[in-house]
């Protein structure tokens, strides 16, 4: 509809047609979630005995390629296209898990509610975000959009298949999604009972006595942690210390990156280049003759859109002077100056388009020699005199027809090439017929403003690479590390090169795709699910750099042995064992005194400025000891001091001295608390989806497959 929002975006916005016939899909409700593929497929994993398809998971991600390569230019490569299956794997999981559990609740997505969605003047409709559906208020057109669904229903197949993917499997969770978070928050019940147990807790303060002993007053150095205690503790605690099925490993690497010498030879053939760059008449020739990375541009530039760090300085140059070498983005460098003139930072015009493609298909729709005679018959007509903007209107294709192909003012860049070229490089006043992607254009310059410098300027540009000795030394180096017997002996390989053994501190899991800083290292990671405790990998090329892998440990799926559990439990460990010993010294029932005296410590008082609550998380010049509180608050030790008992950061003995009512003041404070509890425990139902998920069967075969 709006061609001329495809000129100004060079091509990579979608266009309204296009989201209108994805919408659709979803309308005539022919496909159902989990849908597509076929039967006998291959399955890329199952999720709560639901089958992945692996066709229809390529069909979503060759999708979510296309929409990246519309965004960036690009299709997507590498550890990109690796991030984008994770996407999707997760995407598919998250829908199966969620609209199994919406079914059971009977949650579900009309066709009418998304009727009513794309009728709707919402910020969250796509129409809404499309140029052309909204009125002049801003609202939605309804009139289009109505007559938009109405020229659509024919829509069918791989369309159809791509519309459920891209919009409408999107709206229809969003929408389930609201309506189960609604569910589970309206299900968050505060009972009055509690309630008013809290009320009254909250209404007193404890006043006690007590004798701290912490744990750093004795020295770790006197607490052994054998691996059996670790084992014993984790087997008490296994939720904390599951672990996935992975690898540990560690690799050297062997750089293929430039030596010195092959950048000396590199800057020494761009040097000898550098006169006869200067010599040279025809810089667009020698920039191709001599294979340069920066491909000439016969065009002048403002600095702004030249990109050269140099630039400030290759802008002070005569016409003809060549500055460089200079290093810049892997690469030697030489500029030469080929002129500057005047250019305007913004110009206002109009065009009449001929079009060659429909710019939504990218189906031909006119001949290129039929488009071409048209614009010129139009281009003659308009030199002698007819009116340009009743032509737009009979004849031109784009949306600005209507406005006589008046385009408003636009800056440098925001067109496509061709038609940036014309209007900044040429006067005010002037009129032509050019081609772009899209067509042929007649334009007209009705206005430029605000000249300032611009420059012609000529790149050569010559990569910074590694020969082919450098590469084959590395290579060789790899090939004699990976040769060794054991990792024992490659890490006496490695010392005795001067080379350094890096130990990857992370699991690695069967579907990674990165290794630390190697980010392209999917080969390596399936060699390594392949290969057994110590074995040692051939050479792997990733990045810059060879690699060599010794396979360091082989986990399985269930609890962390005592090694690996060392570094979370050892701490916890060795405080037990000291409070073990602190209380074994103390013995069963002291007196405050005499605990104090075992350690050479005071009795202290606490609680008087009435800031030991049953509610609160810490007490003043104590810190965090939910069990001190508690104690505090245990009638049973007015009479008596508490057994020792172990705390957070020591093992205390405790007398309650009394236990009192708050002032009105201080009262009004803690129950304001109380109140506020229910909307924070709404607030922790948000994460319901990790429960759902936790409780899922969830099998993964894509390391399989990718």
């Amino acid at each position: 509809m709006q061609i001329i929002q495809s000129i100004r975006e060079k091509g990579a916005a979608i266009t309204v047609a296009v989201i209108v016939l994805c919408l659709i899909g979803f309308i005539l409700m022919d496909a159902k979630p989990g849908s597509g593929g076929n039967a006998s497929s291959q399955s890329l994993g199952k999720v709560n005995g639901e089958s992945i398809d692996l066709t229809a998971f390529n069909k979503r991600v060759n999708i979510a390629e296309l929409q990246e390569q519309q965004r960036s230019g690009q299709r997507p490569s590498g550890v990109r296209a690796n991030q984008l299956r994770d996407q999707i794997w997760n995407t598919l999981v998250a829908e199966k898990i969620f609209f199994e559990e919406a079914a059971k609740v009977g949650i579900d997505f009309t066709p009418s509610e998304l009727s009513s969605i794309l009728l709707s003047s919402d910020p969250s409709n796509p129409f809404m975000q499309q140029q052309g559906m909204q009125d002049a208020s801003g609202k939605l057109d309804i009139t289009k959009a109505q007559e938009a669904l109405r020229n659509i229903k024919k829509l069918t197949g791989e369309q159809k298949e791509q519309v459920n993917a891209e919009i409408v499997d999107p709206l229809r969770l969003s929408s389930l999604v609201a309506k189960y978070s609604g569910l589970i928050s309206a299900s968050a019940y505060y009972p009055k009972w509690m309630q008013e147990k809290e009320a009254l807790e909250s209404k007193n303060f404890s006043e006690i006595s007590y004798v701290a002993i912490p744990y750093n007053d004795i020295a770790d150095s006197t607490v052994k942690v054998t691996d059996a205690d670790i084992n014993a503790y984790v087997q008490k605690n296994k939720e904390l210390f599951k672990q996935e099925a992975g690898r540990m490993i560690s690799y050297v690497t062997f750089s293929q990156l430039p030596s010195k010498e092959d950048s000396s030879n590199i800057i020494m053939q761009v040097e000898k280049l550098k006169i006869a760059f200067a010599a040279d008449s025809n810089a667009q020739m020698f920039v191709a003759r001599n294979a340069s990375l920066i491909d000439f541009q016969d065009s002048y530039l403002p600095k702004s859109k030249i990109q050269s760090g140099q630039i400030d300085t290759i802008a002070k140059l005569p016409a003809g002077t060549v500055y460089g070498p200079f290093v810049e983005n892997g690469a030697f460098v030489l500029a030469k100056m080929l002129g500057s003139k005047q250019l305007p930072d913004s110009v206002k015009a109009r065009h009449i388009l001929i079009p060659t493609v429909d710019p939504q298909s990218g189906q031909p729709v006119n001949e290129d020699a039929t488009a071409k005679n048209r614009a010129d018959s139009l281009f003659t007509a308009i030199k002698a005199g007819s009116d340009f903007a009743a032509l737009a209107a009979q004849f031109s294709s784009d949306g600005s027809k209507d406005k006589g192909g008046d385009l408003g003012t636009f800056g440098y860049g925001q067109m496509v090439p061709e038609f940036n070229d014309f209007c900044f490089n040429k006067t005010t006043g002037e009129k032509g017929v050019v081609r772009s992607q899209y067509g042929y254009h007649i334009i007209e310059i009705i206005n430029q403003k605000n000249f300032s410098p611009a420059y012609k300027i000529a790149f050569v540009a010559k990569e910074i690479n590694s020969s082919d000795l450098t590469i084959n030394n590395a290579s060789l180096q790899a090939t004699k590390a990976s040769a060794v017997a054991s990792g024992a002996e490659l890490g006496k390989y490695v010392a005795a090169n001067g080379l350094s053994m890096i130990q990857n501190p992370i699991l690695i899991k069967e579907n990674d795709y990165s290794i630390g800083a190697m980010q392209e290292a999917r080969s390596l990671v399936k060699w390594v699910f392949e290969a057994k405790k110590g074995d040692i990998s051939e050479p792997f090329s990733i990045g810059d750099d060879f690699v060599v892998a010794v396979v360091d440990k082989v986990t399985a799926e269930g609890v962390q042995d005592a090694a690996s559990a060392r570094s979370g439990a050892e701490a916890i460990i060795v405080k037990e064992k000291k409070a073990a010993m602190i209380k074994k010294k103390l013995g069963t029932l002291p007196t405050l005194d005499a605990a104090a005296a075992a350690y050479n410590k005071q009795v202290v008082q606490a609680g008087a400025d009435s800031t030991i609550l049953f509610s609160a998380q810490i007490i003043n010049g104590i810190g965090v000891e939910p069990k001190l509180i508690g104690a505090a608050f245990n009638k049973a030790n007015l009479a008596k001091p508490t057994p020792p008992f172990a705390g957070t950061s020591a093992v205390y003995v405790v007398k309650v001295n009394a236990i009192k009512t708050l002032q009105a003041d201080a009262l009004e404070m803690v129950q304001q608390q109380i109140s506020s509890r229910l909307t924070a425990i709404r607030g922790k139902t948000n994460s319901w989806y990790e429960g759902l998920q936790k409780a899922a069967t969830i099998k993964d075969k894509r390391s399989q497959i990718f």
